[in-house]
Parts: C-alpha cells; structure tokens; sequence
C-alpha cells in the first residue's frame, strides 16, 4: 500500500485515526509474541460495534491525502516486482504513498517479498518459496525475466536481483516510508502474523506516531488472517481485499460487518460502481481498488470516489491526482 508524503499532517491524521477505529494504542514488548495492550477496552468494543453516521461520513486515509498511490508490488511497471529496484523508483523517485508488500515465508521461517507462492513466474527458480531456506532464496535471479519480459524498461543492472526479506526493506527506508503489507491465509503460513508485528516492533512500526499516520496497513484476502491481526494488536490498521467478483454479492450488512475489523477494503477495480462505493463509504470504510494501470480508469474511480488505487504506475495516478485538483472531481 507514502513516499515523502510522510509529511503527513499529524493532527488531522489524529482525527481520522480516532474516528476510524478506537484512539487507544497497543505496542509491542519485548522481542517475542507478547503484545501489552494500552487501550479502553469499554471504548475500543463500543467502537467495533457501532459507527456514528458522523464517523462514517469524515472517512479518509490516515496520510491524510484525499487519494493516496499505492506502488503496486513497487513501481513494477518500470523495474522487477518486489525488488529493491522497484521500491526505489517508487518511494525515491515518484514519491507513491504506500509500497506495496506481499509477504511470503521461507523454508527456514523469515518473511519475503514475493507475490507467488513459487518462484517460478519472476525467478530462474523453480518451486514454492517454503521449500527453500532464505540462503537458497538468495542465489536466485529475480531481475532478468523482467527485462526479457520487458525490453522497453530492460536495465543490465536488474540481472540478479535478489528477493529481499521484510527485514530488509523495513531496515532500508524505515520509518520514512509507509507500508501496504499483505499476509496470506493463516493455514498456509502459519505464524505469519506474529512475525510480522515482531518486524515492525522491532522497526519502530507500532508506536502511536506510526500507527496514528498510516506508516503501516496490513491487508489479507483471508478474513481469518485479519482477526488473527485484530486479535494479536488491535490497533494496527486492517484492509480487506476482495477477489473478482466478490463485491458484487455483497449487501449493506456485509460492509458493516467488514468494518467491525477493517477500516478499508481493496476491491477488483472493474467491480467497482459509483453507487457501490458511495455504499462502502456509507459503511465508513476506505477504498483502494486493485489493480489500475490506465490513465482513464483511474480518473473514472476518482470520480467514483474512491481513496486511492493500487498501480504499477504510481507516477502516472500522481499526475492524474494532481491535474484532477485543476479540474474538481
């Protein structure tokens, strides 16, 4: 799921946070899976399960940004997916709101940024990534197919990029970048969840300043990934991604009940609709709709109102948002 976009404006994040979801914080202690918990439990349980019609109108993303630029597994439009290359051209040079991460884990238990269960499609690799230890993972070449596959954007120095750990990319741009995190269901990898929020304790992530500003969303396809988050930190920020064609089945009920753990989802961008939007935003939640690469589907669900859009071409939905705030959506 910013860039510089760091400068965000802590009092009005402040506000959004404390009408997204209860304004109370739970940090990490130590270095293992205890998690002590500072919150009001009475408030924290009255917000889970009632949203004022107040609340739900002041929605918006915790950077404070009317629509925030996911980078899509980083700009991999330009350079190899989830590669330092791409996380550089999106945070360094375009400036995108959110890398994006997808989070698998190796043979030998550390979390990786790769999008496939295998390594097949983006290394010279064959086979899933929990066959291989991290030392393994390492001698793969996760560059060159991307200058084969991509001529127009081939660059010799992508040849033997590496795959890097989620301990890597934190360490790299710390907390001056925001993160858009996406864990897999909880019976493919499982502990998954803990080892995430040790990364990011142990990264300075889950402090009320990280948290308040959106440095860190963490999304999942699998609803029982995310209340395994809710119930390991509650106050982590959630997003719940919706395959193809699922918006689509479902009602008013089911938006609210999603927000009762997540305060966003992120749709198929073609199930999106004007009318289905303004409903989700009726539920209090974000939209970030995935994955959008052209110039007028992008100005379309800005004017549907979205929140943002997950894209391989971050600089072009910063240009699209800059030259909508000429014209009003």
């Amino acid at each position: 799921m910013k860039h510089t976009q760091k400068l965000i404006v802590s009092s009005i994040a402040a506000l959004t946070l404390s009408g997204l979801w209860t304004s109370s914080f739970i940090e990490a202690s130590g270095n293992g899976n205890n998690y002590s918990e500072h919150t009001n439990t009475n408030n924290q349980q009255s917000e889970n399960n009632h949203h004022s019609h107040d609340n739900q109108k002041k929605v918006q993303n915790l950077t404070g940004e009317k629509f925030t630029t996911i980078a899509h597994r980083g700009a991999s439009g330009y350079a190899p997916e989830h590669t330092f290359f791409s996380y550089d051209r999106s945070h360094n040079a375009i400036g995108a709101s959110y890398i994006e991460i997808d989070l698998q884990m190796t043979k030998d238990g550390h979390l990786v940024a790769m999008h496939d269960e295998t390594v097949d499609r983006t290394t010279n690799g064959t086979g899933r990534v929990d066959q291989y230890t991290l030392k393994e993972l390492k001698q793969l070449d996760a560059g060159s197919k991307f200058n084969s596959q991509n001529p127009q954007y081939a660059n010799s120095n992508y040849e033997g990029a590496k795959i890097p750990t989620l301990d890597e990319i934190l360490e790299r741009y710390g907390t001056e970048a925001n993160y858009y995190i996406e864990t897999k269901s909880p019976d493919v990898y499982p502990g998954m969840e803990e080892k995430l929020l040790d990364s990011l304790n142990k990264h300075h992530m889950l402090n009320q300043q990280s948290l308040s500003n959106g440095h860190v969303l963490v999304q999942s396809f699998s609803k029982e990934s995310l209340l395994k988050m809710q119930g390991l930190n509650s106050n982590v920020p959630l997003i719940r991604l919706l395959d193809k064609g699922e918006l689509l089945s479902l009602s008013q009920q089911d938006f609210d009940e999603i927000r009762n753990y997540a305060i966003g989802v992120g749709p198929e961008a073609s199930d999106l609709t004007k009318q289905n939007v303004t409903n989700l935003k009726k539920a209090g939640l974000l939209v970030h709709p995935f994955t959008v690469n052209d110039p007028e589907d992008m100005k379309r669900l800005n004017g549907y109102g979205v929140d943002g859009v997950f894209t391989n071409y971050p600089d072009i939905y910063k240009q699209i948002i800059s030259d909508g705030e000429k014209n009003k959506y």
